[in-house]
């Protein structure tokens, strides 16, 4: 992992559509974090298979000899200090190719160690990682049926806190199909200052 001083931002984006609030946050926090450097994955763009198959089963219980695109993830991530994960939010949850991603790249050996002997030892703790899930729905649904909630357990408790990694920010744009430009780009402009100066913060010693 980057162990230096300067923040250096993996943004990692999830939506088929270029034209999407996704790639439009992605775009917005890239500026925002200039000059510091960032570096974007758009997972559906560069074709990123999601399938977890049966290479990535024996490197799982092996803990090595990963598949070359799935190396390729992890020198990523290896030179980033933060990571910002920009998804929609699709049935309460990550879109599968996200899901795909971390199945396939947050894997044992890499960004933890598992066996029955010395149970787990998690490995990714010079990382922060940032959420930024785009929701169609207001707050006010997310908060009477516990979808934010469950969500923010999903992925930062049970991957980022299981792989060691830091928590950073976690930024919900809500109502991001309202026909008020004006409104939508408030909520992107408070969401991308959340994340940027959550990457600028000094990371904790």
């Amino acid at each position: 992992m980057n162990t230096g001083h300067m923040p250096r931002t993996l943004l990692v984006t999830a939506n088929p559509d270029p034209r999407s609030l996704t790639h439009h946050v992605s775009a917005r926090l890239q500026s925002a974090l200039h000059p510091l450097p960032v570096e974007v994955a758009d997972l559906h763009q560069e074709q990123f298979d999601p399938r977890f198959n049966p290479a990535d089963r024996r490197a799982y219980h092996e803990g090595g000899d990963y598949p070359s695109d799935v190396v390729r993830e992890h020198r990523r991530l290896e030179q980033a200090t933060d990571v910002v994960l920009i998804f929609p939010v699709y049935w309460w949850s990550m879109p599968a190719l996200l899901k795909g991603w971390i199945d396939r790249v947050f894997v044992n050996g890499w960004a933890f160690e598992y066996s029955a002997d010395s149970g787990l030892r998690p490995k990714l703790q010079q990382l922060t990682t940032h959420l930024l899930p785009v929701a169609a729905s207001d707050p006010g649904l997310f908060e009477r049926h516990g979808y934010e909630k469950a969500l923010r357990t999903q992925i930062e408790h049970g991957i980022v806190d299981y792989c060691g990694s830091r928590r950073g920010a976690t930024a919900f744009i809500y109502e991001s199909e309202l026909p008020s430009p004006e409104a939508t780009a408030e909520k992107v402009e408070r969401a991308v200052s959340m994340i940027s100066t959550a990457v600028r913060a000094p990371a904790p010693r």
